[in-house]
């Protein structure tokens, strides 16, 4: 944040308002924290990037997401970018330091905001979390909920196969729904009072989730907490739009752009016009 506001002073006459927000994720997970920005600050432009070629991170090492992050950072950065919203639970996990530390901007990530929000709603700090088999080996939720509470007890539990479930569309499908029982039957019976989707994919799941693991369970969404966070930020450092006009938003891809278009409405909630695939490999 330091180097962020050293920036804003430097190049006071930029006019940091007017430049867009930059959204990454390893392919369409991340249209769900777009969405989730949209409704929050609807007169911000937006340039999103989805690493399709390379998804899914879920599986990959530390070392790996933090390169691929690094490039895709390089490359939204040529578009000017004002913030960086790091939408891939994986990325947040693996990347957000060296991010941080690299990057002349704000970098925000998905961890934080829904920890953050999950204390704020328990009741027995009993919190459990779900995310890909790489984020829950990373203890990023985990970590970033004990430097909060100590003595909140945290459940953890991959969910590999939900991811393309919900790229295949099957959200609602009597598949996902024995996924799920399968999936979460270990934190039944723990008396857990708060969940964490903690992949950006899982809130399209919310409603088998919800039936799973029933009534009493508050479901955290790790993107709308996000979107908070955003608006917070950028509030802080004075750099939010500060006129209403029609927002502008640009897609990137890696690979494969009509499908991206074709699926990522059912994760944007509309219908996205244009996407253009580009190459972002460096030397990193």
């Amino acid at each position: 944040m330091l180097l962020y506001k050293k920036l804003q002073a430097r190049d006071n006459d930029m006019s940091n308002q007017q430049q867009p927000i930059g959204i990454f994720d390893s392919g369409f997970g991340g249209l769900t924290v777009m969405k989730e920005i949209i409704k929050a600050l609807p007169h911000e432009d937006i340039v999103y990037f989805g690493d399709t070629a390379r998804l899914p991170y879920g599986s990959k090492s530390r070392e790996t997401i933090q390169r691929f992050s690094l490039e895709i950072a390089s490359f939204l950065m040529t578009h000017h970018i004002k913030m960086l919203v790091v939408a891939c639970n994986t990325a947040s996990s693996f990347a957000l330091d060296v991010l941080s530390k690299t990057l002349p901007i704000a970098v925000i990530g998905v961890v934080t905001p829904g920890a953050s929000a999950a204390l704020k709603t328990t009741r027995n700090n009993r919190v459990a979390v779900i995310g890909t088999t790489g984020t829950i080996a990373s203890g990023a939720y985990q970590k970033a909920l004990l430097r909060r509470a100590k003595q909140c007890t945290i459940f953890a539990q991959a969910c590999p196969l939900f991811v393309p479930l919900v790229e295949e569309g099957w959200i609602a499908s009597r598949v996902a729904r024995d996924v799920a029982r399968i999936y979460l039957a270990p934190l039944k019976g723990k008396n857990i009072d708060t969940l964490i989707l903690g992949c950006t994919h899982y809130p399209l799941l919310k409603r088998v989730i919800r039936s799973v693991m029933g009534k009493r369970v508050t479901i955290v969404d790790s993107a709308q907490e996000t979107a908070r966070t955003v608006v917070s930020v950028l509030s802080e450092n004075v750099v939010l739009r500060t006129y209403p006009r029609k927002a502008r938003y640009t897609f990137f891809v890696s690979d494969a752009p009509h499908t991206f278009a074709k699926y990522g409405k059912t994760f944007l909630g509309r219908p996205i016009a244009s996407v253009k695939k580009v190459s972002i490999e460096t030397n990193f």
